[in-house]
C-alpha cells in the first residue's frame, strides 16, 4: 500500500499523525510541503481526494497570509490556489493519501479512514 503525508515537522498533528501511521507498521513516503510546495495540479487533486467542494475548504484561514492577501473576499478557485502554491503555510495540514483518497489529520485517527 502506498501512502503519502504531506507533512510540516514543526505542526504537532503532523508529527502525531506521521506517529499514528508508523505505530500501524506504515512508512508513509514524506513530503515537505513547506521545503517542495504543491503544483496547482497537486492541490486541484488533493481537493478532489478530499471530496471537498470549494478549495478553501484546504485553506488554513487563521494564517497570518489569508488575512494578509484578504483571500476572504470572494476569489476563484485558481486564485486562490494560485495563493496556495505561493504560500504553502496557507494549506491545511497534515494531510494523508491512499488508494487515491485523502484526509486531513485532524484529529490524527481521521487519517486511518483512507487507509
Amino acid at each position: 500500500m502506498s501512502v503519502t503525508i504531506y507533512h510540516n515537522p514543526r505542526c504537532s498533528k503532523s508529527r502525531e499523525t506521521l506517529a499514528l501511521l508508523q505505530s500501524k507498521t506504515i512508512e508513509p513516503n514524506i513530503v515537505e510541503y513547506l521545503k517542495t510546495p504543491l503544483t496547482h495540479h497537486q492541490i486541484t487533486t488533493l481537493v478532489d481526494q478530499l471530496g471537498f467542494s470549494s478549495v478553501r475548504e484546504l485553506m488554513r484561514t487563521k494564517e497570518d497570509a489569508y488575512k494578509e492577501l484578504d483571500l476572504k473576499n470572494e476569489l476563484s478557485e485558481s486564485a486562490l490556489i494560485d495563493a496556495m502554491v505561493q504560500n504553502p503555510k496557507l494549506i491545511e495540514r497534515p494531510i494523508v493519501v491512499s488508494n487515491n483518497k485523502a484526509a486531513i489529520g485532524r484529529p490524527p485517527e481521521n487519517v486511518l479512514s483512507v487507509l
